[in-house]
Parts: C-alpha cells; structure tokens; sequence
C-alpha cells in the first residue's frame, strides 16, 4: 500500500494527526508545497502565491495546536482560493486583463471565514476570462489541464480548483457556481463539491457581480466530510449579505443518519445529447441509493415535459441573456472605455450584451420565475433530483467546448444543459463521483434538493460516498510515467 505522505490527507485526516500531535501544520503545508512544485508546472492549476504568509500562517496554527488552542476543525488546514474571489494581500485577476495587478486590500467574506478560522491559504486557482467559459484559459496565465489526462480539460470555471483538489496539491478548494462551475468541473475530476442554497454562504466585498443572484461560493474537496468542515465555517449568517437572512437561526447542520427521501431521475433533456456513460452513471447512483433506503421517483410524463421545458428556457434564453447583459453592465459602470482588454470571444458575449433590450431582461427574469415555480411544485411530491452532472466527458484542452456529444452536434453550452437551473432556482445541489467511464476518465452526478436542505443533501451524500467510495487519483495510477514526472498522473496524450 502507497505510503500517505501528508499531502494525501484529507482535511480531517490532517486535523486528526494535528489534534494527536503525530503531524504537525508547517510539515503538511511543506508536503502540500512540494507536491505543488511537481504537478503544478504540467497541470497549471495554481497561477498566484504567498508562500512567506503561508509559512508564517502555519506556524501559527503549530502554535495553536500545541497550546490546545484551534480555531476550528480547519486550523492548519491547507487551502486554494479560486481566482474570482479576493484574497488581501494576493493577486486577485477574475481571470481578465481587466484586472491583470490587482491585489485586494481586504479578502471576501468566504475567504476571511477559513482564514479566520486557521486554514492556510497556500493560492489562487486558475479560472478562464471573467469565469463566463466551460474551459479554464486565459491569457494571463494560460490553460489548465485536467491531472487525470493533461491533454483533457478540467472544464470551468473552477478548473484549476478541482485540478489542485484532485491533483493533490490541497485537501481543499474554495470556489464558487454561477451556472455549474463546480459541479461540472468535479466530474471531469472526480472531486466532490457542493453548491451551496442562495444565501448559504453570505459574500461581501468581492468583485462585481454581473450573473444576477445565481453565483454562491462553495466548497470542493475529496469526500463529503471535509465539505461539511468547510462548510461549518462558511455558513454562518451575515447581515452583510441579505440573501443569508434565511439562515440568521438556521445553522449548518447534518444528521448523521439521513431520513429516507424520496429521489427522482432526469437524464436527460429532451432532444439534447447525452453522454451515455454519464447518464448510465447516473441511473446508478438512483439505485444505489434506492438500495440505501431511499424511495425512487418516477417522474410523471407531465412533470418531465414541464421541468424539460422549464430547464430548456433557463438554457436557451435566461442565460445568454443575463450573462451578456451583466457583462454590458460591468463594462460600462465599471470599465468604460477598456474594451481592447477583452478576448475576442468576451468582445463578441459585449457587443451582444449591449444589443439586448429590456424586455429581454424581463423575459430572461420571467423564465427564472416560472423556473422556480414550476420546481416548488415538483418538490411538493420529491425530495431530491438526480442528474448528471455534465452532459460530455471532458474534451482536448485546447476547444473550448466539445463539438459532439454522443456523436451529435452540440453547442457552446451543450456540455452544461443540467446545472445553470439549480443557480437559477437558488437551490442547493451536491456533486459526487461516479466511477469512471469508458475512457477511464471520471464520471459525475449531482443531487438537487429544495432550498435550504443543504444539510440533508450532505447528509445523503456521506451515505452514499460511504457505500461506493472513490479512490484519488494516485491511488489508481501507477508513477512509473516518466512524462508525469513520478506524478501519479497520466502523461499528455497526442493533442488533436
């Protein structure tokens, strides 16, 4: 059995040995460092760093430890912080030249929460221009690539988190979803993230926000567990952020035996391609968690059309619109002027923002509304909706989407048709592994509950991981790749 170097720990594997005193948080953040130095040049995942502040944060939590004084479950505990969050003191881009020096006076509410409470930040993770792309590339640091197969994709926006998660280079992610970026990512990885209830996790003073409420920042991690440890630090409510209001009296918290839910499958959308790996895996995880104790749903023809539908228009109208039209916005309130710092394909998503009327908004809001409608109504006879997490397995790192899905031709965001409708909806949705597929890349569902069941969700996400665990990547690998540099990763296949 591969001997476990502190990098390979979990977060509450490291607070463990912290608590007992067999490891303590300067040498696990020397083993994460090392294991960066070797993955982070062939996957690229961690684009900024402050190794003086990490050293000196760790060796304040050894501190802590010693004296029996931890901050929290987290303390010592190594951590990236996606690159359209701000982090104090450290380069904060959003991935744009629009912001290519920036760096922060003060960090984002999510990102003071960890750091308050011990953990240590050891980066930025890459994301691709203002995180509108299902790819993570930019023309600051370049693109990401996925450590299962380097000339693959880890998809986006939280490319480069789920990268430096699955790669090993730390136990912790934080990141955010405003339309699937952390669920879509997670399954071209194998990582486990969870997009948290609007107002979940309260945020205050980041960077503009332009994709109406539909953003959240939340956690990716290895296991469920270490999600929750995140997310007992995040959670609490903030006045600074009226979206929290419903959780002033609400804390995070998980059972550690689930109720019996009741669960309904959707694999697929109508006419749109499916990859059948990714929907076979799905029909899997609903029967594994069938033979867990939970009730199977099916969904009547009705409901089916309703909710197709209902996901078809947050696809079709509400996100093109609302994107390109926030885009508008934060160019003219807060770049006017700056448009030759834009990407041709961000150029493109402006001009097309600036074209777009009111009543286009209206009608975007509207779907939105008869999204959530529609959704209320079906979770009066449901618990949890499962799907895929991603329509494609990932592609060639260097297209920005896949051109086939399932032999057909898919669009720009036909790899995204099953998350942006969680976002639009404000629900939590929680992403697991799900094996690998024909290809020997991994695999991805997600579980969809009502708002505010993000405790449950977790809760049924645990007894499930518990039951069909997933393995890290370096323990499926061999590391005799002289490619990978005795990485654990696949070396880059012939690039097409």
């Amino acid at each position: 059995m591969m001997q476990a170097h502190p990098w390979m720990l979990s977060a509450r594997s490291l607070a463990q040995a912290y608590r007992r005193g067999t490891l303590d948080p300067v040498e696990a953040l020397a083993s994460v460092l090392a294991r960066m130095d070797q993955v982070n040049p062939r996957i690229n995942a961690v684009v900024s760093s402050d190794r003086q502040a990490a050293h000196a944060a760790a060796e304040a939590s050894a501190r802590r430890w010693r004296s029996g004084c931890a901050l929290s479950a987290l303390d010592g505990v190594p951590f990236t912080v996606k690159d359209n969050l701000l982090t104090g003191g450290l380069r904060s881009t959003f991935g744009s030249a629009l912001y290519a020096d920036y760096i922060p006076d003060a960090d984002e509410l999510p990102v003071a929460r960890l750091r308050q409470g011990g953990a240590v930040l050891i980066g930025k993770t890459n994301v691709p221009e203002l995180t509108v792309s299902g790819t993570t590339d930019n023309a600051l640091f370049g693109l990401t690539r996925n450590p299962w197969n380097p000339a693959l994709t880890p998809g986006g926006s939280s490319g480069g988190a789920v990268a430096a998660v699955a790669s090993g280079i730390a136990p912790l992610a934080l990141a955010t979803d405003g339309g699937g970026s952390i669920r879509r990512p997670c399954a071209h990885t194998g990582c486990f993230g969870l997009r948290p209830s609007t107002g979940r996790v309260p945020r205050s003073r980041g960077f503009p926000v332009f994709l109406h409420d539909f953003e959240v920042a939340g956690p990716i991690a290895r296991s469920v567990d270490d999600l929750v440890l995140a997310m007992r630090e995040l959670s609490p409510w903030s006045a600074a952020d009226s979206r929290s209001a419903p959780f002033q009296a609400l804390p995070f918290c998980v059972p550690e035996q689930p109720a019996p839910a009741r669960i309904a499958l959707l694999a697929g959308l109508g006419e749109a391609p499916v990859d059948a790996d990714s929907a076979d895996a799905a029909e899997a995880s609903w029967e594994a968690l069938s033979r867990l104790g939970h009730a199977p749903v099916a969904l009547s023809p009705a409901q089916r059309a309703t909710l197709v539908q209902a996901l078809a228009d947050i696809n079709d109208v509400a996100w093109p619109v609302l994107s390109g039209s926030g885009l508008a916005w934060l160019m003219a309130t807060h770049h006017a002027g700056r448009e030759q710092d834009l990407s041709p394909p961000l150029a493109a998503m402006l001009e097309q923002g600036r074209q777009r009327s009111g009543a286009d908004l209206m009608g975007a809001l509207h779907a939105v509304a008869r999204l959530r409608d529609a959704l209320s109504l079906l979770m009066q006879d449901i618990d949890f909706l499962l799907l895929p997490s991603a329509a494609a397995q990932p592609w060639p790192v260097h297209q920005p989407h896949p051109p086939l899905i399932a032999g057909r031709p898919a669009g720009p965001r036909g790899h995204a048709v099953f998350t942006a409708f969680a976002n639009a909806a404000g629900l939590p949705a929680l992403a697991l592994p799900a094996g690998l597929g024909a290809t020997g890349m991994p695999l991805g569902i997600q579980l969809v509950g009502r708002h505010g069941a993000d405790g449950w969700l977790c809760a049924i996400g645990q007894q499930l991981e518990r039951a069909h665990p997933f393995a890290p990547l370096w323990e499926r690998q061999t590391m005799h790749d002289a490619g990978a540099c005795g990485t654990g990763m696949q070396s880059a296949r012939e690039e097409t």
